[in-house]
Order: structure tokens, then C-alpha cells, then sequence
């Protein structure tokens, strides 16, 4: 393992990843790691607005991890959940990406799908009516939040969200989405 972090990192620097992180998240890490985050954007000069964008998907993204992943390590009364996912920000072609991955049960893919093809196919404009009608409505029934990160997430996103499914075995897949600023 030791051998094979220096391809790791090049391989991150390579795909302009500049943050990643994999394990499991919590909401305290969550914060810190945001954090962290923000202050790098910031002492490269990047525009506070698009910090803001930045810093936003990432924290939607990572909360879908500890909210939803299906690989839970531990739950406490106390500490909230932890799940075990992944997170990444880059810079490539002049666009900030916000990456996310996490395991997700079987059963679920079709769904999860479903909802975000319709949210590619839908333009800016599109987006904020849906988001409307949308927050007027109950949150799903296995939804943790309002229900309204996916389209928040499309309606910051400057282009269309790209997102894959990979079976792992009966019962997982592994879920990635990619949002930019």
C-alpha cells in the first residue's frame, strides 16, 4: 500500500483534484474539512462568490454521505451518523468540480436515477420552478432532509449534474455525482 500513495496523489494532481477525502464522515468533520476547504480557495484568490458555490455543493454533497450511504459505521445519539463515502474538489478547464461517492442499496438506483435524468434534462429556468413546487410538497417519505439537495445541487451546477451507478453485488452499488461551479 505504502508503494502505491505517490500514483494515488499524482494521479489526483493529474485530474486537477486539489481535496479529497475518503472514509467516514461526520457532521463535526464535515465543518472542519469545509473549512479547510474555504481557506485554500481563499488564499489562491478565487472569487468569494464562487467559494460560496463551492463550499455549498460540497457541503450538500458530503451531508447526502452521511445521511444516505449505505455503508453506516456508527451511530450515536450524541455524535449523529457516520458513513463511509468519498468526497473531492478540483480545478480543470476552468471550472471548480465538486465530486461524490458513496455506496447505495440496489433497490434505490432506479429512483435515484430516474430523478436525476429529469434534472439534467431541465435548464436553469426549469430548475427554479421545480425547485418551487417542489418545496411546497412533503419531503419524501425515506427522505432525511426537505428533499431538495439534487435540485439545489443542478440549479448551482453550470452544467447539466453527471452522476453513475456501478453494481458492486446483489445488494450495493456504488453511487458518483459531479457538480461544477
Amino acid at each position: 500500500m505504502l508503494e502505491h500513495l505517490y500514483y494515488l496523489k499524482s494521479d489526483l494532481d493529474r485530474q486537477g483534484i486539489f481535496f479529497c477525502f475518503s472514509g467516514p464522515l461526520s457532521q463535526t468533520l464535515l465543518m472542519e474539512v469545509g473549512d479547510t476547504l474555504r481557506n485554500k480557495m481563499a488564499k489562491d484568490k478565487t472569487n468569494p462568490s464562487t467559494i460560496i458555490k463551492v463550499f455549498a455543493m460540497f457541503i450538500e454533497q458530503a451531508q447526502n454521505i452521511i445521511r444516505y450511504s449505505a455503508e453506516e459505521v456508527l451511530y450515536d445519539e450524541a455524535l449523529g451518523g457516520l458513513r463511509n463515502g468519498i468526497v473531492a474538489v478540483g480545478y480543470d478547464s476552468g471550472h471548480y468540480s465538486v465530486l461524490c461517492g458513496n455506496m447505495v442499496k440496489n433497490k434505490d438506483v432506479s429512483i435515484l436515477s430516474e430523478q436525476l435524468q429529469k434534472l439534467q434534462t431541465m435548464n436553469k429556468e426549469q430548475l427554479k420552478t421545480y425547485y418551487k413546487e417542489q418545496r411546497r410538497k412533503a419531503p419524501h417519505e425515506k427522505s432525511k432532509g426537505a428533499g431538495l439537495g439534487f435540485i439545489e445541487l443542478a440549479r448551482r451546477s453550470v452544467t447539466p449534474i453527471q452522476f453513475d451507478f456501478r453494481k458492486i453485488d446483489e445488494k450495493h452499488s456504488f453511487f458518483s455525482l459531479k457538480t461544477e461551479v
